[in-house]
């Protein structure tokens, strides 16, 4: 079992490093793929000093020429994955990578493949707006779409990989999370919780203005839409017979325009 973790990543000079160190101790196989959205600041630089070094060095490292946002960040990461699951990771250390185990445990008890599991987090420490801004938007997205979630936008989701590489996701900026979650639902994925750690960080880049309004037009206009189906059942490649291209990407460093 091989889990792809997408980190996108913005001026995180401060965390990227730490976070990476974090992965590395992660006891599980891990394929990891870092995508730079254009970072202004020495976070690229980092990167590229670290992927010079075991076990950095068999990272992947993806960046794009100018800012696109991170659901473009994570739609480029997605289309580099080879692992059974695929799961996303901030860079700022909100989330803590030793949780990944306990999300993957839960997929595995699970059973079946069409499953999702995300992390639930204790939002209680966060700014009282988006705090609520959080809620709303998950009660909301129960309200449409027939869900029982808790938590809705959280980072931490883990997914199979050939059902994320089939989602028509357009999302640019944060209102991936919901496109996601609406996606998951109307292919028939059962999405199930576990508590993680959450330690919210002070300055976000996420506004609850500016970014909540597109996530709740998104949440109405996929509501209007058709739905979406899957095209066909998940052909899930063991990993093994995915070390061909493994092999042809490990260690990647690239700038897409």
């Amino acid at each position: 079992m091989r889990v792809s973790v997408v980190v996108p990543v913005y001026n995180e000079e401060a965390t990227v490093a730490r976070l990476l160190e974090m992965l590395a101790h992660v006891p599980l196989d891990l394929e990891v793929v870092i995508v730079d959205d254009a970072s202004t600041d020495r976070t690229w630089e980092i990167l590229q000093s670290l992927r010079q070094q075991p076990p950095f060095d068999r990272y992947h490292y993806l960046r794009h020429s100018t800012n696109q946002g991170k659901g473009t960040a994570l739609r480029t990461g997605f289309g580099y994955i080879t692992g059974d699951l695929v799961l996303i990771q901030d860079a700022d250390l909100e989330y803590d990578p030793q949780d990944i185990p306990l999300l993957v445990e839960r997929w595995i008890s699970a059973g079946h493949p069409l499953v999702a599991v995300y992390g639930c987090r204790d939002l209680s420490q966060q700014p009282w707006l988006t705090r609520w801004g959080n809620r709303f938007l998950t009660v909301v997205t129960n309200l449409l779409y027939g869900c029982r979630l808790s938590d809705m936008e959280t980072c931490y989701k883990l997914m199979p990989r050939a059902v994320v590489q089939a989602l028509p996701l357009q999302g640019r900026r944060f209102e991936i999370e919901p496109e996601i979650t609406i996606y998951l639902v109307q292919a028939g994925l059962t999405i199930l919780e576990v508590p993680i750690r959450y330690t919210p960080r002070q300055a976000k880049k996420l506004s609850p203005w500016r970014d909540g309004w597109p996530a709740l037009l998104m949440l109405l206009r996929r509501r209007l839409a058709k739905p979406f189906r899957l095209p066909a059942p998940p052909a899930y490649q063991p990993t093994d017979r995915a070390d061909d291209q493994r092999d042809q990407t490990r260690g990647l460093s690239e700038v897409i325009q």
